[in-house]
């Protein structure tokens, strides 16, 4: 795995796929009174913006969806968005022994990481 790759990979689960996320939407479309009420009226801004910015996480999205082969696209969910399941259980819903699985995951960050390079230059 590319550590980068990884860490961005992490954030970009955490600020799209996060359960609150998905149960409210993200910050700039979802509902903010059912986020403030969820917070308790709290609301604690820029928290996860400070290492990955907002564009990097649509980026990836979009080369998650619509760019990786959909073996890796299954792999990457699988591994970055499902907190719930074990790690046999992921591999058993891609299809693959452990091997498989991080050699799909391995090659899954070095397109990640071609096609963010792709967008920069």
């Amino acid at each position: 795995m590319i550590k980068r790759i990884d860490e961005m990979l992490k954030l970009w689960a955490q600020d799209l796929h996060s359960p609150m996320t998905e149960a409210y939407g993200s910050a700039s479309g979802g509902n903010m009174i059912a986020m403030l009420i969820e917070c308790k009226g709290e609301l604690i801004r820029g928290t996860r913006g400070s290492r990955v910015l907002l564009d990097e996480s649509a980026d990836i999205e979009l080369i998650v969806n619509k760019h990786l082969p959909p073996q890796l696209s299954v792999v990457v969910r699988e591994h970055y968005c499902n907190h719930e399941s074990i790690l046999s259980q992921k591999m058993l819903h891609c299809g693959c022994s452990a091997p498989t699985y991080y050699r799909r995951l391995h090659d899954a960050h070095v397109s990640i990481e071609g096609l963010l390079m792709g967008k920069a230059a």
